[in-house]
């Protein structure tokens, strides 16, 4: 019970902070907002940025008047498409090197073995599934990259993926933002919110863990792994 409380005094906190910002940096706030969610998704060092709460803070915030809603919703957008597109190119120009690192501070082979399991169960549609799931999100376009899936394939589900996770994230803070009753209790809202995808995400994580221990692909990814996975993919599509 006392981590719910802090929870929600970093997400109080968070809302006022982001307000200071707002104050201070005035218009430059949209171009910080890109920003952050352009290297959420863009690098997998940054993983830790924040991504789904910030979308739905910022969408209450328009919704209460404070932040202009068509520059924050396209700052946020914009920096998901381009943010994934980096992160593609980049795994695609690293490409093999990744295999021989070992685990560090800032590169944990788990994430990149987690991620590969979700692109031999969904194929490319992972790029849209996995913007709803923190540190997936982040490898997912980095994987891609690696085992070359087709940069137009990956390009569609990558914009498509981007407008849906930003629209209904961004839109539901928007229009319970505007609420008297969620203003009122904003932090708890969004407390309910996050456990509710942690809930849903965590039961399917708990899935595939299942799965892994029948399994020991996630032990013995490789390079090639990743590239016969798009290799398929591009053979039944021609």
């Amino acid at each position: 019970m006392e981590s719910i409380f802090q929870t929600s005094d970093l997400i109080f906190y968070a809302g006022k902070s982001l307000e200071q910002i707002i104050y201070t940096l005035g218009p430059f706030t949209y171009i910080l907002l890109f920003l952050i969610i352009f290297l959420e998704t863009g690098l997998i060092i940054t993983y830790f940025l924040p991504g789904d709460s910030l979308i739905f803070l910022v969408g209450a915030f328009a919704g209460a008047g404070q932040m202009n809603l068509i520059f924050s919703y396209f700052a946020i957008l914009t920096g998901a498409i381009l943010g994934d597109n980096l992160n593609y190119w980049i795994g695609r120009k690293i490409g093999p090197r990744v295999f021989k690192k070992e685990n560090s501070k800032v590169f944990n082979k788990k994430y990149l073995y987690k991620t590969h399991n979700f692109y031999q169960k969904h194929g490319s549609k992972t790029i849209v599934f996995a913007r709803f799931i923190p540190i997936v999100r982040t490898f997912a376009p980095f994987v891609a990259g690696i085992g070359t899936m087709n940069y137009k394939t990956f390009l569609t589900f990558n914009i498509i993926g981007a407008f849906i996770w930003v629209t209904l994230i961004f839109f539901l803070g928007y229009f319970l933002g505007s609420q008297p009753i969620v203003r009122d209790n904003f932090e708890f809202i969004i407390i309910f919110i996050l456990g509710l995808f942690t809930v849903i995400f965590s039961f399917q994580y708990i899935k595939n863990r299942y799965k892994d221990k029948k399994s020991k692909k996630i032990e013995t990814t490789s390079y090639e792994d990743l590239r016969e996975i798009f290799k398929e993919e591009d053979t039944k599509k021609s």
